[in-house]
């Protein structure tokens, strides 16, 4: 935390981080009800 914290890109660092993607994936968005902005995007695109 305090190599990403001290940092001017601490919140790109911590989006990036792998330890993210792994415990906060697309299936614990989908299940907070947020919708992908890809998946909206191609609906409306082959409508």
């Amino acid at each position: 935390a305090l190599e990403w914290g001290n940092t001017r890109k601490k919140y790109w660092r911590i989006a990036c981080s792998s330890i993210l993607h792994k415990t906060l994936d697309n299936s614990y968005w989908k299940r907070r009800g947020l919708r992908s902005l890809f998946e909206r995007y191609q609906a409306l695109r082959h409508t």
